[in-house]
């Protein structure tokens, strides 16, 4: 792993203490360990959007201080002996370290319900949907290719049902380096929908109460009602939640878990600032609220660094962190992953083993040699790269749609796959109209909880499926509505 998450505090000067600082708070914290190798300078330099004179003060700096080592050809590592052993985050919880969370294990089945399904149009404008036709399919099958030639013998048995070890070793430093989320037990799923489903059984009962983003994601939900659970719809404003009445409902009501895509809110893509995060975390604590944090496609982030997980900053080990490999990949891969406190795993390994003993082994397998070998990484600077262009392609093609009079509004996303557009006209109506030439999109109605609260006038399009040509003709089509 190359990458490496850093949040330099901007109250330090000069630039390359400041940066200096945030690689010695990443080392201090265990996000980077001993002999790890750190990003290049050009690189950094990329990513903190400053020059390579900067980082490389910084570096010689950490050197100079015994943090860094330095050798030509080489790059930069973090030393082997550090100026400081075993140092961990100290985080501004106020008395939350004189709490203990306590986890209410319950695992009444219920029968399920059905759930949405798109259809195969030929303009698809479906949220999630990767560029599967783009992805390196020869590529990754030499690691498909490799896990047969050379499988581990153990893990394809009945053992090691967390995951192939591979994979989570993996999957493990990744959320450390570039998510900033430590002393987490990784649990490899079927995708986040099975992890939806295992904490819903696992966690629910028949009546408890579940509070979920009034605009969202309906599987997640379907997942929850199969329980028998109660959901409990959170207002939602420009920025997020609304923090007040969620404070209400926990006094209201007894919630057992609320559910948050607070990286990129699905379906209006909004970034939940650090403060309300904060807010909720504290809330959560206060009321013994489990947090699941849904972080769906973290990886495709255009404004600057992504905001740290919540999983990331969580004393108490109440976060429940879901990402997947389909928004990577593609769907049918199937693979994914839950990170959740120590004392939590072995009750979902246990109850996962009833109903699936651990997913596709070789998938795992190849993808924990793609990871190792640094492949993924420059999967994701492509597509990353790629999918940027394309938003900002639907964002130039919008804004030339307003120019000719439609009434339009919106936001551009600071990252993601979707933009949430404010058509001013009954969005069911065009969403009827463009799956009638044969484009899939969605209106909101598909996104309430509340189905009183619909307003009517939204659509989700996705933007990354489809090359800036094909995303072009389909627009028109939908736009024609409007002549």
């Amino acid at each position: 792993m190359k990458d490496l998450l850093l949040t330099p505090d901007p109250a330090i000067k000069p630039a390359f203490v400041r940066i200096a600082a945030a690689i010695r708070e990443a080392i201090t914290s265990d996000q980077v360990r001993a002999n790890e190798s750190l990003p290049s300078a050009r690189k950094l330099a990329e990513q903190l959007k400053t020059n390579r004179h900067t980082i490389m003060a910084a570096y010689q700096e950490l050197i100079a201080q015994g943090w860094v080592t330095s050798k030509q050809r080489q790059g930069y590592r973090v030393a082997a002996d550090l100026p400081v052993q075993g140092s961990r985050k100290i985080t501004d919880s106020g008395d939350l370290s004189e709490r203990t969370f306590h986890w209410s294990i319950n695992s009444t089945p219920q029968v399920p319900d059905g759930s949405m399904k798109a259809l195969d149009f030929s303009y698809n404008f479906a949220g999630g949907l990767p560029d599967i036709e783009n992805f390196p399919f020869q590529e990754f099958k030499s690691y498909m290719s490799d896990s047969l030639t050379r499988p581990d013998i153990f893990g394809l048995g009945y053992g090691n049902n967390n995951g192939d070890g591979l994979f989570i070793e993996q999957v493990t430093t990744y959320l450390r380096r570039a998510r900033g989320i430590t002393d987490k037990e990784i649990i490899a799923v079927n995708g986040s929908q099975e992890a939806l489903y295992l904490i819903s059984r696992l966690l629910l009962k028949p009546g408890d109460k579940v509070a979920v983003e009034s605009l969202g994601y309906r599987p997640a939900w379907n997942a929850f009602k199969t329980a028998g659970a109660e959901l409990l719809a959170i207002r939602q404003h420009k920025t997020g939640i609304d923090i007040r009445q969620l404070e209400s409902l926990f006094k209201q009501h007894q919630v057992r878990l609320i559910y948050l895509t607070p990286l990129h809110q699905y379906p209006t893509t909004v970034t939940l600032p650090i403060t309300e995060r904060l807010a909720v975390y504290r809330l959560a604590a206060e009321y013994n609220v489990a947090i699941i944090e849904d972080d769906y496609d973290h990886e495709y982030h255009y404004q600057s660094q992504p905001l740290t997980p919540m999983a990331a900053n969580d004393p108490l080990g109440l976060v429940i962190y879901l990402s997947t490999f389909s928004k990577i990949m593609f769907p049918g891969a199937r693979i994914g992953f839950i990170a959740v406190d120590k004392s939590l795993a072995a009750d979902f390994l246990n109850y996962r083993s009833i109903v699936n003993h651990k997913p596709n082994v070789l998938m795992q397998a190849a993808i924990g040699r793609w990871m190792e070998d640094g492949a993924l990484e420059r999967h994701l600077r492509r597509t990353g790269k790629k999918y940027r262009q394309r938003r900002d392609n639907l964002v130039k093609q919008l804004n030339n749609y307003r120019q000719q009079g439609i009434a339009l509004d919106f936001h551009q996303p600071a990252g993601g796959m979707a933009l949430w557009l404010d058509i001013k006209q009954e969005a069911a109506e065009i969403e009827a109209y463009a799956k009638a030439r044969d484009v899939f999109l969605l209106g909101e109605s598909h996104f309430h909880l509340l189905p009183e609260n619909n307003e009517n006038r939204y659509i989700r399009l996705g933007f990354a499926a489809m090359d800036e040509e094909k995303l072009n003709l389909g627009l028109a089509r939908v736009f024609r509505y409007f002549s």
